[in-house]
Formats: structure tokens, sequence, C-alpha cells
């Protein structure tokens, strides 16, 4: 048997969910799992179904088979070989700690995808990346030279096949034309529990206030700073007898698991677009 991934949204109806069974049955295929919702506010349908065939078929030909449903109930869909990894693009800056937890679950097996290389400002993470096989690109930038660094980064996308750009506690802000091409396909982990604390030192602002809850955010890298759909958060909470250091750390390893969920989730094709916000079959 060979499996794939079906996702897709459309207005929500009666008969879309038969429609799609009824494809399968055609095709001799199993369900191997499926989740659904129907969001009240947006009257929207979602679904993912994760099926298997027994024989591997190309997703072109796929996609051609289902258009007539998809027409039908005005779909949005994509279908996709279970068996591919994704690949990845790993920007960082000088803070590794997301860095090194995604080459951990990379690497161990734990995270079903692919690093194709690893893209800083700064040559700190040099050597990590090398350690572990990695190419490294080590693209300085400034003011002058953001347009021409951000065309290299673009060029590696297109060159390596790039599927997702990982921002993991990449400190810079990429401008609306690098976003517009990323657009659905890079991912950033935000220092704080948005939309709280955003800028410089996030914890010395929230040690400063004297939180008692620390955060991060996942979300999609959109042309509005920040402000992209929100995929996966977390949180800590934190007393009195902890400085900025200790939250800094408490930090860290809520930034790093929470960024590994939401590309996990990306890659696994687990998140659907919801206006501005996002649907993750978990």
């Amino acid at each position: 048997m060979h499996d794939y991934i079906l996702t897709l949204s459309c207005p929500d109806r009666m008969g879309i969910v038969h429609a799609v069974s009824s494809w399968l049955l055609t095709l001799h295929g199993n369900i191997v799992h499926a989740q659904q919702f129907g969001d009240p506010d947006s009257r929207q349908f979602f679904l993912r179904v994760h099926f298997a065939l027994p024989a591997d078929t190309p997703i072109e030909t796929l996609q051609e088979d289902f258009a007539s449903a998809a027409e039908r109930f005005n779909m949005q869909f994509q279908i996709h070989d279970a068996r591919r990894k994704a690949r990845l693009l790993v920007l960082v800056s000088r803070q590794g700690h997301c860095l090194n937890d995604l080459l951990f679950r990379v690497q161990s097996g734990q995270m079903p995808a692919e690093i194709a290389g690893v893209v800083s400002n700064h040559p700190d993470f040099q050597a990590l990346a090398q350690a572990h096989g990695l190419p490294f690109h080590h693209l300085p930038v400034s003011a002058d030279t953001r347009a021409a660094q951000e065309r290299q980064i673009l060029d590696l996308v297109d060159r390596e096949r790039v599927d997702l750009v990982v921002l993991a506690r990449y400190m810079q802000i990429l401008s609306s034309d690098l976003c517009g091409a990323l657009e659905g396909r890079a991912i950033n982990i935000h220092h704080s529990f948005l939309p709280s604390f955003k800028g410089a030192r996030p914890y010395y602002q929230a040690h400063a206030r004297g939180v008692k809850i620390i955060g991060a955010t996942a979300h999609y890298v959109t042309q509005d700073l920040d402000e992209g759909p929100i995929i996966e958060q977390d949180i800590e909470r934190v007393d009195h007898a902890m400085g900025p250091k200790d939250l800094t750390r408490i930090g860290s390893d809520i930034e790093s698991v929470v960024l590994s969920r939401a590309v996990r989730w990306h890659v696994e094709h687990r998140i659907l677009l919801n206006g501005r916000r996002t649907v993750v079959f978990r």
C-alpha cells in the first residue's frame, strides 16, 4: 500500500465527506485516519484524510482525478505523498537553542523532514551545522545589502527545493518582497506570548512588569510583522523569585518546543488556513 494525505477547505454543506469517501472507493483506497472541522463563524469546512492506495500513483494523476469533486464543492485542496520528507532551510542569528533542537529532532528521526542547510547572518553556528553534515551559509546583512542577501536566500530555496523556511530566532525583519515570496511556507518563533511584549529583550520587559506566565508563539510569516496566522503557543508559570536570566532559560525551552510542534504539524500537512487563523489537526 502507498500512503497519501488529502487536505481541503470549502464552504460547509452536505455531502463533502461522502464525495471524498466515494472517490477513494473508486480507487480501492483505504482511509487510515481522518479529521474534520466545520467552522460556524466562517462557515468553512476543513478536512484532512490520510489514505492508502494499492498502487503507487503519481500525485498529478490523483489531483486530476479529484478535480471534478473539488469543483463541485468549490474546494481548495492539496494531495501529498505521505512518504516524502519535507526539506527545511533553517535561518538563525546568535541564539541557537531552536536550531539545536531542530537538528536533534531531524537527525534522531523524531521529525519527518530533511534540513537542506542553515543560513545565518553571523558565523557562530557554522561548526554546529557542519557537525551534523549540513551546509552552512554565512550571509551577513546590513541595510545596504539586505536586498542582495535576501535574493541569495531565495536562490537557496529554489536550488535546494526547500518546502519550508524556519526562522529559528533569526533576528532580522524580512522585507515585504521576501515575505510575499515565502507566503505559506515560512514559520517564525516569536519570543513571547503574542501579542504581548514585542520587540527587543522581551523577558526583561516581562520581568519588569512582574508577569506570572511567559510563553512563545509560532506563526506563519506575513508582511505584517508578528501578525501572521498563529500555529502554536505555550506558556510556563514563573514567580517573583526568578530573575531575567531564569525567564530567558525557561523561555528558550518553550520556544524550542513550540517551534518544533509547528514545524512538525506543517510538514505532516496538519495545518489549514482559516482566514487569519489556522485549523490544526493534531
